[in-house]
Order: structure tokens, then C-alpha cells, then sequence
């Protein structure tokens, strides 16, 4: 869904800037943004940094439904993956509420971390978790995989997260759902509270790819013998050799008795440089 709607932004916005900037210019513009309900956040090189303002009128004006166009002017940074936002265009308000799957979600782009990018990996975890799993989101934010999965099925999920306005939202986002399991929202550092849930979950959720190896053991303890670990990765590589890397990297740092039963490239995230998952069935 989400790969569909970004080929239309694309499209569109290409033929806009080319009235507006000349061909070297375009071809240096990042062709991929974000929209977040009726919020756009767009990366700018530095050679257009002169031009933003006008970038940022021409996406308000053209993209349906927009009120506000952000410049992400920082990386996605520290413990709670937050980024620094520039307003270039429309009303300064960070909150909005974007839909998938038949679920809402409140989101505060400003506050916790988000991507409408991971959409279709959402829509393929709920549909793996059978009715009475108990599932351990060790990264779970305002709940977006969380209550998709608790949507769908009934199940109970818990929802960490160390941020505590990512839970603050998770909360009012259980509010907004009708869902046919349970999600609970649980504030900490992932690899601390898990602990009380040793040898429980039937799946574990490690949607950390920058950080993941650093739990593959604390999410290892909480998973039940033959239950799923999603192990999320960042990798190096082309599209045709992503997956083998992936593999490699975790059996050179996993120590531990698995069966890696399935595998895809969820994303490109850079040149040659990739967000993989990993399915694997514990054995203990």
C-alpha cells in the first residue's frame, strides 16, 4: 500500500519541481517524503536549502489534503529515534491522525518515532499471530504493530517502550480501536522489563534494526521453545545479496538454538543498505 501511494508523491512531485528548479537541482532532491495524515515531512540537500520555502508552498498546494510541510533537518536521533523538524510551509502543529489498515492512530511527528513506510510489514505480522498468543513488542511506540495485531486477532500484546510520550499516545490510540485482543502499554527500557515475562511469549517483536543485536539474548529468554523471534536488521549489501548478509550477520552473533523459517527485505533505507526481518522458531 504504502510502496503505491509513494510512486503517485514521487510522480507528483517531479513534474512540480521541474517548474520550479532547474533538472541538476531535482536530480539532487531526495524524491521520496512522508506524508503522516495531513502532515509532510521532507529531507532537503544542502544545495537546495535556498529553495526550501518554495519546495515546501509547492507540496502544501499540490499534494491532497496536506496543512502542513515539515523539513526533517536532523537524523533520527537518541534513545526515543526522534528527529528535528523545520516548519517550511502551512500551520505549525505537529499532531495528526493517520489511518491503516481500519485502525486511527494520534501521532505527534515531533515526539516519538514514525514511518507510514512500514506499513506493509505491519499488515504481514498481524496476520502471522494466531488467536491466544501472548506477543512481546519490545519497540512498540504509540502502538502501531501492537494494535493492528490486537485489531485482528485475540491476543494479548504488550506494548514497551522507553519513551514516555510514544506510550502516552499508545494509550489513546487503544482508546481510538475497537480490538478483539488486548494491548498493554508498559513504559521502560525493553531489555529490563522483559525479564517478568521469562519463557512467556509465544512471539517477540524486535523492531529496533539499528540496535537489535544488542537484545537478541533478553529477547531470547522471553521466548517461549518453538515460538517466533522477528529479528529486524540494518544491512549492508545490494537487493540480490541483502538477505544471505542478513542471515550471516545473525548466525555469526545469535549464539543461540534457532531455525530461521523465513526472511524479506522489508525497505531500502540508503544506497546499498537495507531493513531486513528475520523469522525465527526458538528451540530451547
Amino acid at each position: 500500500m504504502w510502496q503505491f501511494i509513494l510512486h503517485k508523491l514521487t510522480k507528483l512531485l517531479k513534474k512540480c519541481l521541474f517548474e520550479l528548479l532547474q533538472k541538476n537541482e531535482v536530480d539532487s532532491l531526495f524524491s521520496s517524503f512522508d506524508q503522516i495524515g495531513d502532515i509532510i515531512i521532507i529531507r532537503i540537500p544542502d544545495l537546495l536549502l535556498h529553495k526550501k520555502k518554495v519546495i515546501g508552498e509547492m507540496l502544501l498546494n499540490n499534494v491532497k489534503k496536506t496543512k502542513t510541510v515539515y523539513r526533517q533537518s536532523s537524523t533520527i536521533k537518541g534513545d526515543f529515534r526522534i528527529r528535528d523538524l523545520e516548519l517550511l510551509a502551512g500551520v505549525d502543529n505537529t499532531e495528526t491522525e493517520y489511518k491503516e489498515y481500519g485502525c486511527r492512530f494520534k501521532v505527534d511527528v515531533k515526539k516519538v518515532f514514525f514511518s507510514p513506510r512500514l506499513s506493509t510489514e505491519r499488515n504481514r505480522i498481524s496476520n502471522l499471530v494466531k488467536k491466544s498468543e501472548t506477543v512481546v513488542n519490545m519497540f512498540g511506540g504509540i502502538g502501531m504493530f501492537s494494535i493492528l495485531i490486537a485489531k485482528k486477532i485475540d491476543c494479548k500484546v504488550y506494548n514497551i517502550d522507553i519513551n514516555p510520550d510514544a506510550i502516552t499516545q499508545c494509550k489513546k490510540n487503544i482508546g481510538l480501536n475497537r480490538l478483539k485482543g488486548n494491548v498493554v502499554p508498559i513504559l521502560g527500557n525493553a531489555s529490563e522489563i522483559i525479564e517478568e515475562f521469562h519463557n512467556q511469549s509465544d512471539r517477540t517483536l524486535m523492531l529496533l534494526p539499528e540496535k537489535s543485536d544488542n537484545f537478541i539474548k533478553p529477547a531470547f529468554k522471553t521466548t517461549k521453545n518453538n515460538g517466533i523471534m522477528h529479528y529486524y536488521c540494518h544491512i549492508h549489501g545490494n537487493k540480490s545479496n541483502a538477505i544471505d548478509n542478513t542471515i550471516r550477520h545473525y548466525n555469526n552473533i545469535a549464539k543461540i538454538k534457532s531455525n530461521i523459517i523465513n526472511s524479506r527485505i522489508v525497505r531500502a533505507v540508503g544506497p546499498k543498505y537495507y531493513q531486513t526481518v528475520l523469522d525465527i522458531k526458538i528451540t530451547k
